[in-house]
């Protein structure tokens, strides 16, 4: 028996497929000045989102969620060029990452943890 189950134990962990990543949702877009864009993820309290974006002009940048009539802002940054990293929920929300052209317009890409 000690056989059988050491057997098992050896071979176990070749015989079941590696669990994939989760994918990562990319986009781009155009902004003009003063126009914004959004990405809008519901994440469970403890959940994360890996995320990364760049742009070839300063934009501000957020992540926040509603509660009517207020919008919480855990992330916030002003004249970015560039950010990323992981996102934590602290709470389960509607999450929305959002990028705001300054005065000019801006290219923006990037992407989005997808779960």
């Amino acid at each position: 028996m000690k056989r059988l189950l050491a057997a098992l134990c050896a071979v176990l962990p070749t015989a079941l497929p590696a669990a994939d990543p989760p994918a990562m949702k990319p986009f781009a877009v155009a902004l003009d000045a003063k126009k914004m864009h959004e990405e809008c993820h519901r994440i469970e309290a403890g959940g994360e989102r890996k995320y990364a974006w760049k742009s070839d002009a300063p934009v501000d940048f957020n992540i926040h969620y509603h509660r009517e009539p207020e919008v919480f802002f855990p992330v916030k940054r002003d004249a970015m060029r560039g950010d990323g990293g992981t996102f934590t929920a602290k709470t389960g929300e509607d999450y929305c990452w959002m990028w705001t052209a300054r005065d000019k317009p801006a290219k923006l890409e990037g992407k989005i943890e997808a779960k």
